[in-house]
Order: structure tokens, then sequence, then C-alpha cells
């Protein structure tokens, strides 16, 4: 079953701005949708002649296509071969025997394994195995015969990003059950690249959102962008918040990618340390200031940070989010109840009064 709520875009005044000839151009926005990595893609650039931010769109979108297509879990690249990734997980499974890789797969595979020590391997591309076992590498979702022993089995085997060894752009596992799915790593990798493209053309102003990882440059005209946050089980945010410059926002939830069985909904969102589906939680925001130069950026940290959130009980969650640097989040439960730390909550206008009458504000812990 496929669902495609994501944390919603609110651009503030979004009509488009027409070009005015009188006596020069007056500031318009430029927007553009497409569809890559498997969801919308949504760009907009403020401030920049049409002609030129048509241009630029269209760069980041040819970008993001090749980025797709190296990292794509489960389809070849167009021409039928194997993709840069697919080529990778092949070599895993039949040996050590180092294969080259490419230098951005190779900084790709760095930040990850060190974003997965930090979340205590609950952020692990590692597990492809079990993401498929699950019925998740594959367009649309249905049910899945659930093998408990297989699972199990799959856990076992603890694939880790550590068993990766990385030397001179080649790459090999220690361990041949290794196999990389970076679905929830790319969107967030492939915004940090467009806003730093973007910043290296001088463009002021723009605002990127892949699928709900969103990432902000300047401000839309005088006022700053303002975007969304889905309501995991209606078609409309629950609250909004000005995204200022350089700050990312992503959600991970278990409406986007899921299937019911027996009256259970099974997402996306795996346990590495169990192997089945998170059902305690229905949704994680996180929103992510600028970092440090040489540090993982914010909009890979907005896709990355969600996940071992999502994964935690409630009574560790702020542990694991300390882990990540991480102070703006929300958490929606199964029980639909909000927990949001007091660093969020002052930026949020609330749009739904359930959410905001039973809000839980709990303090961040300290790493």
């Amino acid at each position: 079953m496929r669902k495609g709520l994501k944390p919603l875009l609110i651009v503030a005044a979004c009509c488009l701005a027409i070009w005015g000839y009188i006596a020069y151009k007056q500031p318009a926005l430029y927007h553009s949708q497409s569809y890559v990595f498997g969801t919308l893609v949504d760009i907009s650039i403020y401030g920049e002649p049409e002609e030129r931010a048509k241009a630029l769109t269209n760069h980041i979108l040819q970008d993001f296509q090749h980025l797709h297509v190296q990292l794509h879990a489960w389809q070849p690249s167009t021409d039928n071969s194997a993709n840069e990734l697919g080529t990778l997980n092949a070599a895993f499974a039949s040996g050590e025997e180092p294969i080259h890789i490419s230098p951005r797969m190779a900084e790709i595979l760095r930040d990850a394994t060190k974003l997965s020590q930090q979340s205590n391997g609950l952020f692990n591309p590692s597990i492809g195995h079990l993401i498929g076992t699950w019925g998740f590498q594959r367009d649309e979702f249905s049910a899945v015969h659930i093998d408990k022993a297989h699972i199990s089995n799959l856990v076992k085997a603890n694939p880790r990003m550590s068993d990766i060894v990385i030397k001179n752009n080649t790459a090999y596992s220690k361990n041949p059950n290794v196999k990389l799915d970076l679905g929830g790593y790319a969107k967030g990798y492939a915004l940090d690249q467009a806003a730093d493209y973007l910043r290296k053309q001088r463009v002021h102003n723009a605002l990127i959102n892949i699928g709900g990882n969103i990432i902000a440059l300047g401000q839309h005209g005088d006022t700053p962008w303002r975007v969304g946050i889905q309501h995991p089980r209606k078609p409309a945010a629950i609250a909004t918040l000005e995204l200022a410059d350089g700050w990312a926002i992503g959600t991970s939830g278990d409406y986007q990618r899921y299937f019911m069985l027996d009256g259970k909904r099974y997402c996306h969102i795996i346990d590495p340390h169990t192997g089945y589906p998170v059902q305690h939680t229905q949704a994680v925001t996180v929103l992510i200031p600028p970092q440090a130069v040489h540090s993982t950026q914010a909009g890979t940290l907005s896709d990355v940070a969600s996940k071992p959130i999502f994964i935690e009980p409630l009574a560790q969650k702020s542990t694991i989010a300390a882990s990540l640097g991480i102070q703006h989040y929300m958490v929606i439960d199964q029980a639909a109840q909000a927990f949001v730390t007091p660093e969020l909550q002052t930026k949020l206008t609330w749009l739904d009064a359930d959410f905001k009458k039973h809000l839980h504000v709990q303090a961040t812990a300290q790493h």
C-alpha cells in the first residue's frame, strides 16, 4: 500500500510573481516540481531571472537523477546494467575482494558509518536483506509472509556499517550479509548537494523539498520560508514553522510506506536490533540548524536523525536524540499523543487543536 502523505510544504505568499517590464524585472518566485527518489521534488527559487532559475533547477534535478540511479537499492541503471550500489552489494556478498568505488560513494559510506555508530546502530543502511524481506524494496507495498526464523537469522548475521572497509577508493565487507540500502540517507544528502550548488552560484533565496525533507536558503522576499508538519493520519498539517536560512526539517512516519496485516500496520522503518518494523510511533519530526564545516550537514541529518529517534521507545528517545546532537524534535506516538522539546515548541504555530490540547513538552537530554 503506497501512501503519498509527506510533510506539507507551505510557502508564504505562494502565488507566482509576475514579471514586470515597466522599468525592470521584479523579483519572482520560480517554482518547479518533478519526481525523483521515488517521491515528489519541489524546488522554489526566489529573486532570480526566470531563465536562470530554470537552468539552475534543471542542473539540480539532473544531479538528483544521477544520484538516484547510483544509489538505487533494487533497480539497475537505465542501460539495465548494475548501478554502483548494486555492483557493490554483489561484491560484498561474494567475498572480501576490494572493489573500486567512486569518491562520492566513499564519502557517503564514511559519513553513514559515523552516523550509524553515533546512533548505536539504529541507523543502519547495511540491513538491506531485512528491508527486502519485509517487501520494502519495491515500488508498491503489499502484505508479506512473516517468516520469524528467517528474520531471526538475518538479525543474528549482524550486518553493520563498520563491516565495510574503505581504502584508496576501494571497499569490501568483512561480513557477506551486508547489503546496503541508502534510502534513509540519499534524500538528505541530495538536499545538501543542491544547497551547496546554489550557494556557489550565488543564489541567496531558495527552498528545496524532497518528499518532505526540506532545506531553506535565505527567505521568500521579506518573509521567512514557512513549512508545515504533516498530520500522520489526515491530509493536513498539524503545525507550521518558519524555516530559517540553512535550516532543514525532516519527518519519518509510519504512513509513508507500509502495509496492513491482521489489523496491524507494518511500516518501512525497521529496528535492526529486532528485525521488525516499529509499531509504537506514528511520526518523528526533526529540525536541524546549520552545521559546522566538515561535519554531517543539516539536510543529511534531517533525513538520518529521525529514524533512530523513531525506533527507540519513548523513554529512550531523548537519549538517542542527544547522541546525534538533536535538540529540536517532536514525537507522535501510537496513541496520537505529541511529545515536543521546548526548543521546537517555541517555533511552532499549531493548526490542530487536538494535538495542541494534549501536547507534552519534554526537556532534551544532555550528551
